[in-house]
């Protein structure tokens, strides 16, 4: 994601930041509480269809409504819409079935993923530095999964739900790789708009599998959910006008913070020793894999204005 805006203010790209990982982490809660009431798919339909109304009022606000309603990629975001929806829809899945803090932990594995689809798809070179960090990552993942898939005490509606957020993180780690190249041609404001747009449309695709008639409390909930999750895409994408991706990117990480103390005092959830431990070493292994990513983009920039021609 580029920043937007040359004038560099750290304190409110950070603040932006934390209150947009605050507000999806209690978009996540309000899905949670709702996961038993309605199906996942119409969870996301309302996530997404609500957000659209937020992320117009935003860009006509910014004078980029035109900008947002361009495209020259159509199919690049339908293919966007297609694995992020996924994504999402396992997502909203396994909240149902899983301890908000776990899935908070296990989604942090997405940075390490990204690394190694990169590696199969778009061919980049990963030297031992990367390798040792997404290595220390899967040992952190596999600790996290270990009472679901190992352990003694077996659930196997819980041994369903890791297996969802973990093929959720394997897609948000696809759309990472789709958005590297999506991003050359579209502006950010596109690439929000559309994939409401097509998340809204998607997940119709699910009514005849069960939709439910929610009543008035779960319907302002799910509203809810959709209105906070627009908004929170809004600060996450302004807040990278005020500080650089580099230094805003550790900050993902408080999300599981807010989620231990959502779990506890909405869901009266804990974190185990064994998430605590295997999370630390995914953020760990995360933060040196963002850190390397910036190391590389650098050098990227520098080779670039080597061989571009000054005009």
């Amino acid at each position: 994601m580029k920043v937007e805006d040359s004038s560099a203010k750290p304190a409110l790209g950070i603040a932006l930041k934390l209150s947009a990982i605050f507000l999806f982490t209690c978009m996540s809660a309000i899905i949670k509480a709702t996961a038993d009431d309605v199906p996942a798919g119409e969870a996301v339909f309302f996530r997404s269809l609500f957000a659209i109304p937020v992320i117009l009022i935003w860009l006509a606000q910014r004078g980029q409504l035109s900008v947002g309603l361009k495209t020259k990629n159509p199919m690049g975001h339908v293919w966007r819409g297609v694995f992020g929806t996924s994504a999402m829809a396992l997502t909203f899945s396994g909240l149902g079935l899983l301890p908000l803090p776990e899935v908070t932990a296990i989604g942090f594995a997405t940075p390490i993923f990204t690394v190694i689809l990169a590696a199969i798809m778009l061919g980049e070179r990963i030297r031992l530095f990367r390798v040792s960090a997404v290595l220390v990552g899967l040992i952190g993942v596999i600790i996290i999964l270990w009472p679901r898939f190992g352990g003694t005490e077996m659930d196997k509606m819980a041994t369903l739900g890791a297996m969802l957020i973990l093929a959720a993180t394997m897609l948000r780690s696809l759309v990472q790789i789709h958005l590297r190249q999506l991003a050359q041609t579209e502006h950010t404001a596109a690439i929000v708009f559309y994939f409401s747009v097509t998340a809204t449309m998607l997940s119709l695709l699910t009514a005849p599998f069960g939709w439910t008639v929610p009543d008035a409390n779960t319907t302002g909930l799910l509203i809810s959910a959709g209105v906070i999750g627009g908004i929170a895409q809004i600060f996450i994408t302004s807040s990278y006008r005020f500080g650089t991706v580099s230094m805003l990117a550790p900050f993902e990480y408080t999300s599981m913070l807010f989620a231990i103390i959502l779990g506890y005092f909405v869901f009266d959830e804990l974190p185990t020793a064994l998430m605590l431990t295997g999370s630390s070493l995914v953020i760990i292994a995360g933060a040196i894999v963002i850190w390397r990513e910036r190391q590389l983009g650098m050098e990227r920039a520098k080779v670039r204005a080597v061989s571009e021609p000054k005009s």
